[in-house]
């Protein structure tokens, strides 16, 4: 079906942009200059919402339709609004949870091309972090000068897809005299684009300087005296520089509707920190009266990423929340029992009031949804100190998100100064922080580490990272490390694996239970259902 979208001039005149502050890169999309950030036309001072969720099921629960529906409904009442998400990765694109630009009503568009390949900014994130994999072996190829520890390399290489079988690869450097050289031979891996420390490092970057510095920071692992080794010392920053050099200007585009939004980084929230670009929210808070931020997965993922990761490096500091379920969703988690799934819903309402936000409950409705149900879900949420409203917005677009846009208003409004809080602070030990996040966040009782993540906590202190903070990597499906765990369950203890360092993005990978950084492929993959009609249409990705 062709769909009519807004000339991309007409969505930049509704932010009062003008040419210079723009990049065309098709009739419909653009690249946003970095000048726009200094800039002294645009200090709207926007409030920034974030958008979280309950704990979803396996095909989520339209938290993307309901940012992309709440931002339609803000312009419709009369704010200027951008919003504010992040580009799809062709891992779940094309396999189990399929495209992520929305869907009905409430889309970013173009749909299709931010789904694939759009402004080729994940290609760009791939290539940099595989250039730095082959300077490293091409290094120990040619001598080793640095005197790299074969078995203490720790970067790995990537794909935006999910690919099991490359999780453990070999790495052969050899001579074409058949001799083997340093580092022959030895174990590494891949880990999906979303999960590169590339993509984080892009994502939290303040302008090229910072993200120079950042990327000269990377530590590839060690030498054999026990020593960092860091990007820098490969003269890999430069390049990476050269390649990134676009990606990190965020993509404008526009809604279903031609409300102006931002599509800019993709790191998940299940293995990264998941959220946009810090660039994308600063420009947004500088052209519009709100800013609509979706986090990736729950309110125990990318939503305690933001708080107590995104906000503290970044100086951002959020004016409200949006927590999105559905009845269906905590059916799921109550075993088939609506009421029993309320555990799941409070326990999240009681997440995001932790951080000293103002919190409304955005209830995705689908026809099946029954009055008694909505009622009952209504007052929960009052019970719970939690603002409630109904969102129609795959249905309707702006009409069916307008009583959540005058919700969100009202309580911006009503709570100008919140105080926000976090969930450990910097100085706390290693351990202090992730017990800390076990306990406040997730409901544990303790936390647990491996021989492997003690040796690596050790390791990152004496090399001064220990007062970095956490980015946890856990299961999507339950507030626990086990997916099986449905509900809000307590009494159970956290099992940490492993600990990455992740130098340039400044924050530390704690890796709990039997999470993967490189999904893999179901059985039944979306990827065979998409093609592309005989008028040059691409099918099958929504």
């Amino acid at each position: 079906m062709k769909k009519t979208l807004l000339p991309i001039e007409k969505v930049a005149a509704k932010l009062d942009l003008t040419e210079d502050l723009y990049e065309k890169r098709s009739p419909v999309s653009a690249k946003l200059s970095l000048d726009l950030l200094k800039d002294p036309r645009f200090h709207r001072g926007g409030k920034l919402v974030l958008v979280t969720a309950t704990t979803p099921t396996a095909s989520g629960e339209g938290k993307t339709v309901t940012s992309i529906g709440l931002s339609q409904g803000l312009e419709r009442i009369g704010k200027r609004v951008v919003l504010t998400t992040r580009e799809p990765s062709l891992g779940p694109v094309f396999g189990m949870k399929g495209g992520a630009a929305g869907g009905g009503r409430s889309q970013v568009e173009p749909a299709e091309k931010i789904n694939l390949h759009f402004h080729g900014d994940f290609h760009a994130i791939t290539s940099a972090h595989n250039l730095l994999s082959a300077l490293i072996d091409s290094h120990m190829f040619y001598g080793n000068e640095l005197d790299l520890d074969p078995n203490g390399i720790t970067w790995p290489r990537t794909l935006d897809m999910n690919d099991r079988a490359l999780r453990s690869i070999t790495v052969s450097v050899t001579a074409p005299d058949k001799k083997q050289r340093d580092g022959s031979n030895r174990p590494s891996s891949f880990l999906i684009t979303a999960a590169s420390e590339i993509m984080a490092i892009l994502a939290l970057a303040e302008d090229r300087e910072d993200l120079r510095a950042r990327l000269a920071r990377i530590v590839i692992g060690q030498d054999r005296k026990g020593n960092p080794v860091r990007a820098s010392d490969l003269n890999a920053t430069g390049p990476m520089m050269a390649l990134l050099n676009d990606a990190l200007l965020p993509n404008l585009v526009q809604t279903t509707e031609g409300t102006p939004a931002t599509v800019h980084c993709g790191p998940f929230a299940n293995i990264a920190h998941g959220t946009s670009s810090v660039i994308s929210q600063k420009m947004g808070m500088q052209m519009a009266d709100y800013v609509v931020n979706e986090t990736g997965f729950a309110s125990d993922l990318g939503f305690e990423k933001y708080m107590d990761l995104v906000s503290p490096l970044s100086g951002i500091k959020p004016s409200a929340a949006v927590l999105v379920t559905t009845v269906q969703s905590l059916k799921q988690q109550g075993e088939g029992d609506l009421e029993r799934g309320f555990t799941n819903l409070e326990k999240h309402i009681a997440i995001v009031r932790g951080f000293g936000l103002p919190v409304v409950v955005a209830v995705n409705q689908f026809p099946n949804d029954t009055p008694a149900e909505l009622d009952m879900l209504r007052t929960s949420c009052k019970a719970h100190g939690a603002e409630f409203a109904l969102s129609e917005a795959y249905a309707k677009g702006a009409e069916g998100a307008v009583e959540l846009a005058q919700k969100v208003v009202e309580v911006t409004e009503a709570n100008p100064a919140s105080r926000l809080t976090a969930a450990y602070e910097f100085s706390d030990p290693l351990l202090e922080k992730m017990t800390k996040v076990a306990q406040k966040i997730y409901g544990a009782d303790a936390v647990e580490l491996s021989e492997r993540a003690r040796e690596n906590i050790a390791r990152f202190t004496q090399w001064g990272f220990g007062e970095l903070p956490i980015c946890v990597a856990k299961t999507q499906y339950s507030l626990s490390d086990d997916p099986k765990q449905l509900g809000a369950p307590t009494g159970w203890t956290l099992h940490v694996t492993d600990i990455a360092l992740s130098a340039g993005a400044g924050f530390l990978v704690v890796i709990s239970g039997s999470m993967m950084l490189m999904p893999g492929l179901p059985k039944v993959s979306r990827a065979l259902g998409i093609d592309v009609d005989e008028h040059g249409e691409i099918i099958g990705l929504s």
